[in-house]
């Protein structure tokens, strides 16, 4: 099998790493399917890439606006049919994963990789689409914790691979991400949205409206960020996620109390006008937060579609104000900063980030809360001459590699045989 022939260039910035990458992942497979695969025949190769939330932030939960964009960092399987009606998919770090494809019941055990494989599986046999046991190898330069969605990144790549193998490629890249999101509903019960598969299946930079959450209008936005001389820095700010459920849990719930006073679900169908001329009333019975928070996600909302269109026509100026203002909203509004008075990494890397970035009247910059918030990462447009500056400053702050340098990656889901 030959690695040479791989179209490198549409998925990687770095040919010759990416080329040590795919030598690294053929010899693992080798190890751990050689005996039981026939090499005269082509290997599949499927890329699903990460992602990272540009703006919308805390949106999509009210049915509303986002931007989102593919990362140059994806989760890379090699994958072969075996002729059975079994899945083995070996995950380099987390061992090997067995589906019988005639049980695909939730296990009990709450396996996070074999939940997502059997329930991406399942859809595929609810829409009649053609499913069958394969060996694979994956393994994944998606940073676990960082708000880059290496989960998504998963989903799409063992939807690729049925998609690939068994269905000659033609299930869309939207159909790929709906599977995923099916799967983490209804075999992980994690009512999470579409945006994080979305962005990884279409690639480059996409902006969704959720406002019919099963039918979302998706468009890509094309715009080179790598041509505007910036990168897109995501800064971990080596935070704990732990015991912050409940802060994350109590976002959604507050608006969808504002939306309850309206008799609505979310806060989408709530018209905003009548939001501002009942805030005396919303409050007593609501609180104060919650109402903050709605003024969030109505600012937010127009702030998502501001941006996308400020990137079709090419005003990156007016996008990093936008951007600056999402961040803005989100400490004074929603609040997602942080959630213990003693743990304000989030808060500190943001001021850091500001001090580096916004002296010297440089304002062509930008930064804000990267995800969920309360710890995790931030995220910074950065220009190319401020990169070496920015990276070294706020390391010295947060840590040595705790600033990583990306680029937007304009391809999707991707498969290719390996001959």
């Amino acid at each position: 099998m030959n690695i040479e022939n791989f179209n490198y260039k549409k998925l990687y910035t770095d040919v010759p790493k990416a080329k040590n990458r795919f030598k690294k992942t053929l010899t693992e497979f080798q190890k751990h399917f050689g005996q039981i695969i026939d090499y005269n025949k082509p290997l599949s190769v499927i890329s699903a890439p990460g992602r990272t939330e540009i703006g919308g932030n805390h949106t999509d939960h009210q049915h509303g606006c986002v931007l989102a964009a593919a990362i140059n960092l994806d989760v890379l399987t090699f994958a072969i049919p075996n002729n059975s009606n079994t899945i083995n998919l070996y995950s380099d770090g987390f061992g090997i994963s067995k589906i019988n494809l005639n049980n695909l019941k939730p296990a009990n055990d709450k396996n996070d990789t074999q939940a997502l494989i059997k329930g991406i599986a399942t859809y595929f046999v609810k829409k009649g689409y053609k499913i069958g046991g394969f060996n694979a190898y994956l393994t994944s330069n998606v940073i676990v914790g960082s708000g880059l969605s290496s989960s998504a990144a998963f989903e799409i790549a063992v939807g690729g691979v049925l998609n690939f193998l068994f269905n000659k490629n033609s299930i869309s890249p939207i159909e790929l991400a709906i599977a995923g999101q099916f799967a983490e509903n209804n075999f992980m019960n994690k009512a999470s949205g579409l945006m994080d598969q979305t962005a990884s299946a279409v690639g480059g930079f996409v902006s969704i409206d959720f406002k019919n959450p099963t039918k979302p209008i998706i468009k890509p936005i094309q715009y080179d960020l790598t041509k505007a001389d910036y990168a897109l820095c995501v800064v971990d700010v080596n935070a704990s996620h732990a015991n912050l459920t409940t802060a994350y849990s109590q976002i959604p719930r507050e608006m969808k109390m504002v939306a309850n006073y309206f008799k609505k679900d979310v806060l989408r169908d709530v018209n905003e006008k009548k939001f501002w001329d009942n805030i005396a009333k919303i409050r007593l019975k609501t609180g104060d937060r919650p109402v903050l928070r709605a003024i969030h996600f109505f600012g937010e909302n127009q702030r998502a579609l501001n941006e996308a269109k400020l990137l079709e026509n090419n005003n990156l100026d007016e996008f990093l104000l936008e951007v600056r203002a999402s961040g803005n909203s989100s400490y004074k509004y929603l609040q997602n900063i942080y959630a213990d008075i003693n743990q304000q990494a989030v808060s500190l890397a943001l001021a850091a980030s500001e001090k580096i970035l916004y002296e010297n009247n440089r304002q062509k910059t930008a930064v804000r809360v990267h995800g969920g918030g309360f710890a995790g990462t931030i995220l910074a447009f950065v220009p190319q001459d401020l990169l070496e500056i920015y990276k070294t400053k706020i390391e010295k702050i947060l840590g040595a590699k705790s600033c990583h340098i990306l680029q937007i990656r304009n391809t999707g889901y991707w498969a290719q045989w390996l001959n």
